[in-house]
């Protein structure tokens, strides 16, 4: 919906049953910048989270869902697990440390993201993960590697699934078998060992975890596999009633959509804390005589020099963010957009 009273209405809506109705609950978690927005975005089909390459773009937990035939997933996407040093030396807001862990108690399943393009991602799972896994061994969990298409050496995959994975997946230790080339490397169970039973190290010597059900291999940027994963994981979904109106794709409000969309440009063209200064405010929002959506969005800067370097020569730089904004945000709500940004100078 473009409007708030609009949206307000869908969420509070009577979900329309299908006969036989399915839900999934997915917590998407990993490191900062591992691409779990993006891959959010993919499996709904449109970009309703901010996306960018700097890290913590998002800062708190929002549910997309995608609603399929009689099966309703509910993507809960997360901000980057932190520990409290990190969050505290950043200035980061309570959510980066509690909103993971809240989704993954609310999930029915956990899908653990890693960036494999990062060389200290290829060697274990990222400590918080780790804890977070051991805190909530009941619920299932799954591990996608994301970022392949950025990997040189293709062959290191499947050594990287081992250390993640501890060589168990499915309860069932796995083996790497390679033939003369190493491209044709594949992980298998090993026949023997297929059941024994392992004795959990501490946490703090672990490099992975080893009750994953299954492992995916994708990039998320490119989609490539990614609608694999979504076949697979609308597979698991149990009996049971929906939680929205199947029109329903997020439960964002249209304008905190607006907002981090554009922040997502801000952090992509302004440099160092710039961005993570800036004030949104929303002067303007209508519908236009052609039933396209007007917003006027001013950006507030504490620093007068700031104004001048957001704004670009010209108005170059404010211009091609608003172009690239109004263009994501035709995509999230379906209709055209005429989005107009200012810049002022208030003194704090």
């Amino acid at each position: 919906s473009l409007f708030v009273d609009d949206q307000d209405r869908l969420l509070k809506h009577s979900p329309d049953q299908p006969e036989n109705p399915k839900v999934l609950k997915l917590a998407i978690i990993g490191a900062p910048n591992a691409g779990k927005s993006t891959l959010s975005n993919q499996l709904l089909g449109r970009k309703v989270f901010p996306v960018s390459s700097k890290v913590h773009t998002t800062r708190c937990k929002a549910q997309g869902i995608l609603t399929e035939g009689d099966t309703q997933m509910i993507l809960l996407d997360t901000p980057g697990m932190v520990n409290s040093i990190r969050a505290e030396r950043h200035k980061l807001e309570k959510t980066f440390q509690e909103d993971p862990w809240q989704s993954v108690k609310l999930a029915d399943v956990v899908l653990v993201l890693v960036d494999v393009s990062d060389k200290w991602m290829q060697k274990s799972l990222h400590a918080e993960v780790l804890k977070c896994l051991a805190k909530n061994s009941h619920i299932p969990s799954i591990l996608v590697l994301n970022k392949v298409d950025l990997l040189k050496q293709k062959s290191t995959l499947l050594e990287v699934t081992g250390k993640l994975t501890e060589g168990m997946v499915k309860g069932r230790k796995a083996v790497i078998k390679s033939s003369k080339k190493t491209s044709d490397r594949s992980i298998q169970p090993d026949k023997d060992g297929g059941h024994q039973e392992r004795t959990d190290k501490d946490l703090k010597d672990r490099s992975g975890w080893p009750h994953f059900q299954e492992v995916f291999m994708l990039s998320a940027l490119e989609g490539d596999e990614v609608e694999t994963l979504k076949k697979y994981l609308l597979t698991l979904a149990k009996p049971g009633e929906w939680d929205y109106h199947s029109d329903v794709v997020t439960t964002q409000a249209p304008q905190e959509i607006c907002n981090n969309l554009i922040r997502e440009k801000l952090l992509e063209y302004l440099p160092q804390e710039i961005p993570y200064n800036i004030t949104q405010v929303n002067e303007f929002w209508e519908e236009g005589s052609g039933g396209e959506l007007v917003i006027k969005q001013t950006l507030l800067v504490a620093k007068e020099n700031h104004v001048k370097l957001i704004i670009g020569p010209g108005g170059e730089l404010i211009s091609r963010i608003a172009k690239e904004a109004g263009c994501d945000l035709m995509n999230a709500f379906l209709c055209d957009v005429r989005l107009q940004l200012a810049v002022k100078y208030r003194k704090r």
